[in-house]
């Protein structure tokens, strides 16, 4: 999943990456099995012909037929456990399909918080200065798949956080493995966060939104699969996030993973978050230190049979605790020299560079969801892979009026 086009083709040539086949049991024919093992062959001249591949596919079709007919004079219907099984994963296919994991965030954050949202006056009181930068912001996003299949990318856009004027939250989650972990997050985290707005100071209500989205999906996933008796031991879906709180004219940023968040200070970019990837020799050894596996694959370092190149995540249960939700956090004093804040998916930052980014909005009409567009666009037709997601928030008055020359 994590593999480039031309890491796959290292893997599967150079390093003898192959797919799992199915055992015996199931129900697979053994000529079955060896003929597609004699079909990628790391030897060409080892492998069959197109000719003996079906003469082959004959006999086999031949004895199953055989087989089906002793059945009937028995009066049995020819059910093997390979049917069983295919029958076992349309099921599962439907039971995911079924869950709306954006309603089960939801539910889950406001039942754990009692729905009772008992303000931020702690946050606003704790920023009281006068004297204090006034921000006038004006926000908007885009989102494309990209040249993915389906979109795993999920955000959020709240500005006026329960009302108050002072305080803005927005978020961004890239889903791997699925997109169940980013739909359940997107709708879970700003609800921990109203919650724990009354509770602790906003760094800490961060962390701790990040941990408890963390718990409660992976909970709710391992309840789903208990309560419908649907156990997929290979399944286990999760999503990096940042999130970015706005009180007053202080900003806080937490990050779990690659997605990146830069502010514009005087015409260049101060990045406010750091990849958390399994490259990064301190990440590294920090998953080794908690029992987790790292290895270099192709051209990277990944973290356990799941060949992440991210150490921190919501979900991915598989691989807790040495791959964590815990966030870091950056607070940043915004000032007249600030800008607008950048957000975006690694669909964008494996393409496009923090400078760049700044460029282009700075040549492109200043309505965010305009720039948001345009950046992802950008990323798009330089080949980008993946989701593309871009938040723009503009921290100061801007208008769409542009001069030409």
């Amino acid at each position: 999943m994590n593999y480039t086009e031309q890491q796959l083709i290292s893997a599967v040539s150079s390093g003898g990456l192959r797919p799992v086949l199915a055992g015996i049991e199931s129900g697979v024919p053994e000529s079955m099995l060896s003929l597609i093992q004699k079909c990628w062959d790391a030897n060409p001249q080892n492998r069959p012909s197109f000719n003996d591949i079906v003469l082959e596919l004959d006999d086999m079709l031949q004895q199953r037929k055989k087989m089906e007919k002793e059945d009937l004079s028995l009066h049995q219907p020819p059910i093997s456990h390979f049917h069983q099984v295919m029958d076992d994963v349309n099921k599962l296919h439907t039971y995911q399909e079924k869950i709306n994991w954006s309603t089960q965030g939801e539910c889950v954050s406001k039942g754990a918080s009692f729905g009772v949202h008992s303000g931020f006056r702690m946050w606003l009181d704790g920023f009281d200065d006068p004297f204090a930068y006034h921000l006038v912001l004006s926000w908007g996003s885009f989102a494309t798949c990209g040249r993915r299949e389906s979109m795993e990318d999920m955000h959020f856009l709240m500005p006026f956080l329960c009302n108050e004027k002072d305080v803005h939250a927005f978020g961004i989650f890239d889903g791997h493995r699925g997109a169940a972990a980013a739909e359940f997050s997107v709708q879970a985290l700003p609800e921990f966060l109203k919650a724990l707005g009354s509770m602790c100071s906003p760094a800490d209500a961060l962390v701790e939104a990040f941990v408890r989205t963390d718990v409660a999906f992976r909970d709710e996933l391992d309840s789903h699969r208990k309560s419908r008796r649907v156990i997929q031991k290979d399944w286990h879906p999760g999503c990096t996030a940042a999130a970015a709180l706005i009180v007053k004219n202080k900003l806080f940023v937490a990050n779990a993973g690659d997605c990146r968040t830069i502010l514009c200070r005087r015409g260049c970019p101060v990045a406010l978050s750091r990849d958390h990837v399994a490259s990064c020799p301190e990440e590294r050894n920090r998953v080794v230190s908690a029992g987790g596996e790292v290895k270099w694959q192709v051209d990277t370092w990944r973290v356990g049979r799941a060949a992440l190149q991210v150490t921190r995540s919501i979900g991915d249960d598989d691989l807790k605790p040495a791959v964590t939700a815990e966030p870091e956090i950056t607070e940043t004093v915004l000032s007249v020299e600030d800008e607008f804040l950048v957000m975006a998916s690694d669909g964008l930052w494996d393409v496009v560079s923090e400078t760049e980014v700044i460029n282009i909005i700075r040549d492109t009409v200043k309505e965010p969801a305009m720039c948001s567009k345009r950046l992802a666009t950008e990323a798009a037709e330089r080949g980008s892979k993946d989701n593309i997601t871009v938040i723009v928030v503009f921290l100061r008055p801007v208008s769409t009026a542009e001069r030409v020359y």
